[in-house]
């Protein structure tokens, strides 16, 4: 647990989403833009989270859908040029995630010096991208061989918009996840991005595994933060901190800055 601290700083972090635009080879890319826009845009969104006070930040191809399992080289090599473009603003830490490649998520972390990863390690699911599968044993040893032992893996454990094949029940598949793959913390999600975690889920996976950390990571709200936060170690957050609260908006300070207050009066 004490790695919380020493990564984030804080007890109880808040780590909000940079949800990247659409990248080259993804269907929405505007060409017409081009990767400096996307830049800008990454810009504009880092900053008013940094302003609001979040704790870390996270970069996401979110516009890339369809999602691919395995992404094609152009996806991580764009998001690390953007991460390049904006580091020397970053002024707290920050993770990747490459939606959904676990290897190149590590690659992109590497590469960039980001601090954690968000991923799909363990499981086989039928999902909306056909049957997902993973190799977990494979993606930890290629951790290895590129040297990034130091990068904290998040294993999310409940996919969005996929159903675990086995049909075991969530403290059955976080105490055996544990045993088995050693994570560094475990994401209990929603249905989908901006859809609420069940508190339910959330804290029988906590009470199973009471040593790992556990963040909830999705439908995080200015309405329910402190009861979540008064089970998980950590939230991530997307959708509540932009305009209107619709995910593919930008972010609005002023909603972080709401949510950030509530989260530094729990906290004391």
């Amino acid at each position: 647990m004490n790695w919380i601290k020493d990564v984030f700083g804080v007890n109880k972090p808040v780590i909000a989403m940079v949800h990247l635009e659409a990248l080259p080879g993804d269907p929405a890319y505007d060409a017409q833009k081009g990767m400096e826009w996307i830049v800008d845009r990454a810009k504009e969104d880092i900053q008013a989270l940094q302003a609001g006070g979040v704790d870390a930040l996270m970069f996401s191809n979110e516009r890339s859908i369809p999602y691919l399992t395995k992404v094609e080289p152009i996806t991580t090599v764009c998001m690390a040029n953007v991460i390049a473009e904006v580091k020397n603003m970053l002024n707290i830490p920050f993770g990747v995630n490459v939606l959904w490649d676990a290897n190149a998520s590590i690659d992109l972390a590497v590469a960039t010096g980001g601090k954690f990863v968000r991923e799909i390690f363990t499981g086989v699911y039928a999902s909306d991208f056909g049957l997902w599968n993973t190799n977990c044993g494979q993606v930890v040893r290629h951790q290895h061989e590129v040297a990034g032992q130091h990068i904290k893996l998040l294993f999310n454990i409940f996919p969005e918009a996929s159903a675990y094949l086995a049909g075991r029940t969530p403290d059955h598949i976080a105490v055996s996840t544990v045993f088995n793959t050693r994570p560094d913390g475990l994401c209990v999600s929603g249905l989908t991005a901006g859809i609420e975690t069940d508190t339910q889920i959330l804290k029988q996976v906590k009470d199973a595994v009471p040593n790992t950390p556990i963040f909830a990571n999705t439908g995080v709200t200015q309405s329910n933060i402190e009861e979540q936060l008064s089970i998980a170690d950590g939230v991530i957050i997307g959708t509540t901190f932009k305009r209107d609260g619709y995910i593919w908006n930008e972010v609005d300070t002023k909603r972080v800055k709401e949510v950030m207050d509530k989260v530094k009066s729990f906290r004391k």
